[in-house]
């Protein structure tokens, strides 16, 4: 199968996406050849922006901060929450120490953090 090797044949094939997305909707046949290059090109760039554009697994120390952010907690009520002092909530933060197997499961139940987040892998 052919590959994306430029930029400029990324961006050309990222164009050709966006005018074929219009043209077809969840009712067309996939085997619409309009249907079938979207898909092949979309394999293209998907492939193209895993090699050059990779998406890392998030700290814990972002994810937390985030959850913080959006569940309107401060490190006060993430501690009590969590059922650990405010010091330890704000060591994970920093990212001086790392949470227990205890702690880990906590954040994973109450918080909705992934595990891998919370283990770093």
């Amino acid at each position: 199968m052919a590959k994306i090797h430029t930029e400029a044949e990324y961006e050309a094939a990222m164009a050709r996406i966006e005018e074929l997305a219009p043209l077809f909707d969840d009712t067309t046949p996939l085997t619409d050849p309009k249907v079938i290059e979207y898909q092949l090109l979309s394999d293209l760039v998907e492939e193209y922006e895993e090699e050059h554009y990779p998406i890392s697994t998030p700290s814990l120390t972002s994810v937390l901060k985030l959850r913080m952010y959006e569940m309107g907690l401060t490190q006060a009520k993430l501690s009590e929450l969590l059922g650990v002092s405010p010091s330890r909530i704000s060591d994970y933060i920093s990212g001086k120490s790392e949470p227990t197997l205890k702690i880990g499961r906590a954040m994973y139940h109450k918080l909705g953090i992934d595990p891998k987040v919370i283990l770093g892998v």
